[in-house]
């Protein structure tokens, strides 16, 4: 063609196909080259023992961590980016917990008592007493009503409509409650350091069931579906059907195991332990995936966002970390990894057409 002419209408069509295929090629690329790079949440001063998401709310979704320094942190859940620290505790903070929509949030504590907070103001709503440890909390489903557990041995339920009067005390375990949760308005379940998982009538307030574990129970989470509870016991991982609380299958790890979370599609599950890793497993198979460091410590807690696209890791090392399910995926903070796929695809295709690439 004549100097400074235009391409033809063949010329134009071949040149989008290349783009687009070089496009193509470079976002493959750069998900196969891409490296799992955590978001490091500083702020604690103290080990992270406990971590809890929100539901997607219009606004995304929420992190809320639990540590000795007995202030516990909410973030994005998406960016780990700080929003506010709960202030108000005179001791160590075990367990922490967000309601459905993020807008409240209780704590169990060293210092004999749980809070509820305003998770929007910050502010202490009521304050729970009791004589011993609170180890534990949780939501009921419809956010009307929690439980509190912990070194008292009883696993109490409170009327959030009534928060001075205690409806009910479930008393059986032999020694501190260590998790509580609901099922639904009808089960609640709890494991305890006497390596035992109880199930309870919500309705009755008695035990209708006691699974005995051979060591105790450091993790307790109930699946997005409802149709898992993952608990670490030991150096093993395991999955029980809610329906039956018959095993479903276990995962063996090389070293002690304080934390498993299940992705909300039911697909692979991450573990964390004494050996300051993320460890990845296909659900399916029990075939470890990859294997990522970052921490400095034990990692005592994990979880996985309710949209499965982070989980989120607290260590000893006094650190929240956010990692990428799927590496190379643009999401919340790392969408530079699409700008550099797009970019690369751009300079291709401008240099295969004999053009510039212009900068911006």
């Amino acid at each position: 063609k004549n100097p400074g002419s235009y391409p033809n209408t063949a010329e134009l069509w071949w040149l989008c196909v290349s783009f687009i295929l070089l496009y193509w090629l470079a976002k493959k690329v750069a998900a196969t080259m891409a490296r799992q790079t955590p978001l490091t949440c500083s702020g604690h001063t103290r080990p992270v023992v406990d971590l809890a998401f929100s539901d997607l709310t219009e606004d995304g979704c929420f992190l809320i961590s639990a540590c000795k320094d007995g202030k516990p942190m909410l973030r994005d859940g998406r960016t780990g980016d700080w929003i506010g620290t709960f202030e108000g505790h005179k001791g160590a903070v075990w367990a922490a917990r967000l309601n459905r929509d993020a807008t409240q949030a209780i704590t169990g504590s060293a210092d004999f008592s749980a809070k509820l907070w305003d998770a929007i103001a910050g502010e202490v709503v009521h304050t729970f007493a009791h004589k011993h440890i609170v180890r534990c909390v949780e939501f009921a489903g419809d956010g009307k009503r929690v439980l509190t557990g912990g070194a008292e041995k009883v696993i109490r339920v409170w009327d959030l409509a009534q928060p001075d009067v205690e409806v009910t005390s479930l008393a059986g375990h032999l020694s501190s409650v260590k998790v509580c949760m609901f099922t639904d308005d009808s089960l609640i379940l709890s494991s305890g350091e006497d390596r035992t998982i109880r199930v309870w009538d919500a309705r009755a307030s008695k035990e209708v069931r006691c699974l005995t574990l051979p060591d105790v129970a450091t993790s307790m989470e109930l699946s997005r579906n409802g149709k898992y509870l993952t608990t670490t016991c030991g150096k093993t991982v395991t999955f029980w059907d809610t329906q039956t609380f018959e095993k479903v299958k276990e995962f063996a790890g090389e070293c002690p195991l304080y934390s498993a979370s299940l992705n909300p599609a039911a697909t692979k599950f991450v573990t964390g332990g004494s050996d300051f890793y993320l460890h990845v497993v296909d659900f399916a198979t029990l075939k470890e995936e990859d294997v990522f460091k970052g921490h400095h410590g034990p990692v005592w807690t994990v979880r996985f966002s309710p949209d499965g696209e982070v989980y989120a890791s607290g260590s000893e090392d006094g650190t929240v970390r956010l990692w990428q399910t799927n590496v190379g995926k643009p999401y919340g903070l790392w969408k530079f990894l699409g700008d550099d796929a797009a970019a690369a695809a751009a300079t291709a295709t401008a240099a295969a057409a004999g053009g510039e690439v212009e900068k911006k």
